[in-house]
């Protein structure tokens, strides 16, 4: 009889770890497929919180001029920053097109003609004796120098035309991230009780609190400090490429951002562009722009005491590790995205290290 009510009891034990073998599969793949299918959207979202918390201070601010609306605060700050987007991505797409017309237009009719370089960039160190050589080669015989090169343009050419494609995709997940900002700042306070509730049932009460104050504090410092102060110098860069004529001046802003962004100096684009204004343009504009490039590659060190959040110092190599390894495995959206999570992560990490009784910031949230 013993022996009987064993074998039954191992029977239903079996039966039951089998049928949770099942469930905790079933499960599993439940949430796997779920994610294969948010995976896409995952940055996106995230972006879009981040912008939700960076704007939520103007966002009260906004809403308490407008006697409490604050469906028309969101839809306000949500409008202005898809013009923002929107404008310049449209200016450059426009101003590229109409460049390559306008190159292919000319040399169609032969009516392309490359002035010959100054002198002095043959003195330029290391590479000057070459880019004076094919440079005057372009400027003697455009078309065998065409001919010469013509396999490395068409790999350029490329390369060109992917980068353009990456860069509308960039600006419409951005232009997403956007909208989803505005929607959660319509329901911000509710969102901010959900995560500290969540916070609290993983670490308690007064550390769940704690970190979810730092974390808002953390987003807001680096979104302005960081990002913020990048976009300055990128809108400032951009001013003087377009002032003094530089070819391509999207581009190029494109690049000082991303540099900015991993905490490297505008000046390593600004310059050599600086050094080929004195090759082609009168002393004097050539001298305001190689000034003007200075300010502003520098003007970093008193944005970013006015725009960093007390409290908050976050290492600049946190910075660069997280922008370059955002960039690598999320793009463009990355770049940015990827700052402010690693911040954020090493920020928690410290204060999780911190003694109890240090005292903690406090987000308005």
């Amino acid at each position: 009889m013993t022996s009987a009510n064993s074998a039954q009891t191992d029977n239903r034990f079996l039966a039951n770890a089998m049928a949770s073998f099942l469930q905790i599969g079933a499960m599993l793949l439940l949430l796997t497929w779920c994610y294969k299918i948010v995976q896409p959207f995952i940055g996106i979202v995230i972006w879009g919180l981040v912008i939700s918390i960076a704007l939520y201070p103007l966002h009260k601010t906004i809403t308490a001029r407008l006697g409490g609306r604050e469906k028309l605060s969101a839809f306000i700050l949500v409008a202005i920053g898809l013009a923002v987007i929107i404008v310049p991505t449209w200016m450059l797409a426009e101003s590229s097109i109409n460049g390559l017309r306008s190159v292919a237009s000319h040399l169609e009719n032969g009516s392309v003609s490359i002035p010959p370089p100054n002198a002095s960039v043959a003195e330029w160190p290391l590479i000057g004796e070459d880019v004076h050589a094919i440079w005057s080669d372009a400027a003697s015989n455009l078309q065998d120098s065409l001919n010469k090169y013509s396999a490395q343009l068409e790999a350029l050419g490329q390369k060109a035309l992917g980068l353009a494609g990456g860069t509308i995709g960039t600006a419409f997940q951005f232009i997403f991230s956007m909208i989803i900002a505005g929607v959660l700042l319509m329901s911000a306070t509710s969102g901010y009780r959900a995560a500290r509730e969540i916070a609290a049932s993983l670490v308690g009460d007064v550390s769940g609190d704690r970190l979810t104050d730092m974390s808002i504090l953390t987003i807001r410092s680096v979104v302005k400090g960081v990002i913020g102060v990048a976009v300055i110098q990128t809108v400032l860069a951009l001013i003087g490429l377009i002032m003094i004529g530089i070819p391509a001046p999207g581009l190029w802003a494109g690049a000082i951002l991303v540099l900015a962004i991993i905490q490297l100096p505008p000046l390593i684009i600004l310059g050599p562009m600086a050094v080929w204004v004195f090759s082609v343009a009168e002393p004097v504009p050539a001298t305001i722009f190689a000034v003007y490039s200075f300010i502003v590659s520098m003007s970093d060190a008193f944005l970013k005491p006015m725009l960093l959040g007390r409290g908050v110092e976050t290492p600049m190599l946190v910075i660069l590790i997280g922008a370059i390894g955002g960039a690598i495995s999320g793009g463009i959206i990355g770049l940015f995205l990827g700052a402010v999570i690693l911040a954020l992560g090493y920020e928690l990490l410290t204060s999780w290290m911190a003694p109890d009784d240090e005292p903690a910031a406090t987000a308005d949230a």
